[in-house]
């Protein structure tokens, strides 16, 4: 059953069939062929897979993202991240890195911060001479920021599915955020530096004070949402609600760049977005209900923690592992179904649970920018109007960059703890 899916898949992405459609076919497939299962639980599990509650975050945070887009508050942290690092040749390239860091802290979605951010600063790259796929592979990657820097849906899956601190898993998620944002900001430095793009990068840059201050009812918006979950106010998908609310009273009677034709365009919109990104969610849960029912990745990882007797190996192995799963498997259902099965051999081995949790989610947001389910990779091709397929060299060295990234998060405990350590001990 198994291969037939994965053929099915490979074959229909070869024939540009939409992603949802292919994945959801070759799902119909391996259990129309392969299981006496009725083809009512395509449905079932579908709508299974889009039953759960912080999923309900998604669609408020793209509506939030769409909010600050289109009602000024994007552009004024464009602004402010520009005045930071916009002065360096490849400046805009890396002003993109920073917001995204920034907007991660608002939104918990990836998703979001690539139609949000990526729809002010891919058009501005692409005007100021840098290549249309190497603008859209940044976003996607930057954005992917916004599962690790909190609040993030996948840390709350992995503690509840690890029975971990979510608190803790918020605070460790720092140092490996900003690690791969400055990681991330070295390189397309280097790469502008080499290539000769971003030359005329400062054009237009504000002043810092000047940035900061026509920023700050943005800048603020950060701290009210982290503020509110971890003072306990609400929770991370409570909080998308609140985010659509100050993002809805800060551009309609602020800044005053949206009337109502606007927001009910934005609304239309995020409806739209919303529908892709939750079906292919959906599709993703029946492929991965149908691999989990055919025992897949509960027979890796038995084969993983049964063959590695020290925690070098075993770590070495699960990141290859999670690597591979996460182009085939959506990130939340992958945290689910793995999550009991290897952070109780993780503990055993001597490794801290809180910083399992990164070395996973770090690696299945990889996922997000790695075909053939990378959605982050979606929303840049939407927002930039290319091709996936025009977008897979320029993808390289940001996968490579985030990979080391990684291995330093796995090998490197402190990179995650050191924050934990000093709030909770």
């Amino acid at each position: 059953m198994t291969a037939t899916m994965l053929l099915t898949m490979c074959a229909l992405f070869m024939l540009s069939v939409p992603v949802a459609v292919a994945v959801g076919l070759a799902a119909i497939a391996g259990m129309a062929l392969h299981t006496p299962l009725p083809l009512v639980l395509v449905a079932q599990q579908a709508f299974a897979s889009l039953d759960k509650f912080p999923l309900a975050a998604v669609p408020f945070f793209i509506l939030a993202g769409n909010l600050m887009g289109e009602g000024g508050i994007s552009r004024r942290l464009v602004d402010f991240a520009k005045s930071l690092v916009g002065g360096v040749q490849g400046g805009l390239a890396c002003t993109c890195i920073l917001t995204c860091m920034i907007f991660a802290a608002v939104s918990g979605s990836s998703v979001a911060t690539t139609f949000a951010i990526g729809a002010i600063l891919i058009p501005a790259m692409v005007k100021h001479g840098y290549p249309v796929s190497f603008a859209a592979s940044l976003q996607a990657s930057a954005a992917e920021l916004g599962v690790i820097i909190p609040p993030s849906i996948p840390m709350i899956l992995y503690g509840v599915a690890a029975e971990v601190s979510i608190g803790e898993l918020f605070v460790a998620g720092f140092g490996p955020g900003l690690l791969i944002a400055v990681a991330l900001m070295v390189a397309v430095w280097v790469w502008c530096r080499i290539q000769g793009y971003g030359r005329h990068d400062r054009e237009g840059r504000l002043p810092v004070l000047e940035a900061t201050r026509a920023a700050g009812l943005a800048l603020l918006m950060p701290g009210i949402i982290l503020g509110g979950i971890y003072g306990g106010v609400f929770t991370p998908t409570e909080a998308s609600i609140v985010a659509v609310f100050y993002a809805l009273v800060v551009s309609c009677f602020v800044y005053r760049e949206l009337d109502l034709a606007g927001v009910l365009t934005i609304l239309r919109k995020s409806v739209v977005s919303s529908s892709v990104i939750m079906m292919i969610i959906a599709m993703a849960g029946l492929f991965s209900f149908l691999l989990t029912r055919a025992g897949v990745p509960a027979m890796i990882g038995a084969y993983i923690t049964s063959s590695f007797d020290s925690g070098w190996s075993f770590l070495l192995a699960v990141n290859a592992f999670l690597f591979v799963i996460g182009m085939f498997i959506e990130t939340s259902a992958a945290i689910i179904v793995l999550a009991p099965i290897l952070a109780p051999v993780a503990t055993n081995f001597g490794i801290d649970p809180v910083h399992f949790g990164m070395v996973m989610v770090v690696n299945l947001a990889l996922g997000m920018i790695t075909p053939p389910f990378g959605v982050n990779l979606f929303a840049a091709c939407s927002v930039a109007r290319i091709s996936l397929d025009r977008m897979t060299k320029s993808l390289i060295p940001f996968i490579a960059v985030v990979l080391a990234c990684l291995m330093l998060i796995t090998y490197v405990p402190q990179i995650s703890l050191a924050l934990r350590d000093l709030v909770y001990r």
